[in-house]
């Protein structure tokens, strides 16, 4: 399938508000898939087994185990609109990305597993979400536009990218640029070495020792959320914990500022989507968001970083 022009678009707009019902559902689809992963993979530090990937035509689970040294995978394609599945036997199904209610995109998924060759069960119940309906008692959201749904993933494209090249600046203890499904958000997340203090928690949906094994180092974290009631997609940086003065601290470009009620700073994704170089941009707001972490936490930067040139 040949991508139309405003589908090649590299940096699409993607207003909340046009497109919100299909994001809810997305998010809720996208947490079913995430739990399967979770469900199957080994603990890792910081909640890292959980994550997604971005590829080349949507998202992917990577492969994942499964009984008697078996694997399987699971891979939303945006261009096409399908949800793939494969195992390393051969074995593969599908099913298209269309609107439905999270209840039968769950039924559908198990079904498909289950045709495969795969048989588990995870919990119902969404994570990081006020009032949350179990996935296979949601008929409320039901939505999927094919081109937001499209945007969102070529949003993620370049964010991927610009991550980790942002990424490779640093030699400390750094993550993967992967897509955690509980906000929805793709996240990349420096650490200085040292412990940090119990987080106070306090998600909806998640319990609290969930989020302090995510923060038990000190972090610099950046990332790309698409949106919600409170605002529209941006770019986020934050410090945990925050350093005194970290608030009040000059970051560039000019349009990114210290968000009071997120405690995190804020770099509107429209502002960068309309820029003359939006590379540029974006990297600016990660590296001068870093910088101020990292001098104001008086992290090690001698021994943590290279030179953007390297």
């Amino acid at each position: 399938m040949i991508p139309t022009a405003a589908e090649a678009e590299i940096w699409p707009a993607l207003p909340y508000a046009e497109w919100k019902d299909t994001l809810e559902t997305l998010h809720m689809w996208l947490q079913i898939i995430g739990k399967i992963r979770m469900r199957q993979e080994p603990h890792l530090n910081h909640w890292w087994e959980v994550a997604l990937y971005v590829t080349a035509r949507g998202l992917t689970t990577t492969p994942m185990p499964y009984k008697d040294l078996r694997t399987f995978q699971i891979d939303f394609d945006f261009i096409d609109h399908v949800l793939s599945l494969q195992d390393c036997d051969g074995e593969t199904t599908s099913f298209a990305l269309e609107p439905m209610p999270v209840a039968h995109f769950y039924v559908k998924v198990m079904e498909s597993l289950r045709s495969i060759g795969v048989d588990l069960a995870i919990r119902t119940e969404p994570n990081e979400v006020a009032n949350a309906i179990p996935f296979d008692l949601d008929y409320t959201h039901a939505s999927y536009d094919r081109t937001y749904a499209h945007r969102f993933w070529r949003v993620l494209l370049q964010a991927d990218r610009l991550f980790k090249l942002f990424r490779a600046r640093f030699i400390g203890k750094v993550s993967p640029v992967h897509l955690f499904w509980g906000a929805p958000d793709l996240a990349v997340t420096r650490f200085s070495g040292r412990r940090a203090p119990p987080h106070p928690g306090g998600i909806p949906n998640l319990p609290d020792w969930v989020t302090q094994d995510a923060y038990s180092h000190e972090v610099s974290s950046a990332g790309f959320w698409p949106g919600g009631p409170s605002a529209d997609a941006c770019f986020y940086s934050y410090a945990y914990p925050e350093p005194q003065g970290f608030a009040q601290a000059q970051v560039r470009p000019s349009s990114g500022y210290y968000d009071k009620q997120f405690r995190e700073f804020v770099l509107p994704y429209e502002t960068v989507r309309k820029s003359g170089d939006p590379d540029e941009e974006l990297l600016a707001f990660l590296q001068s968001t870093y910088d101020a972490a990292a001098d104001l936490g008086k992290w090690n930067r001698v021994e943590l970083e290279r030179a953007p040139s390297s």
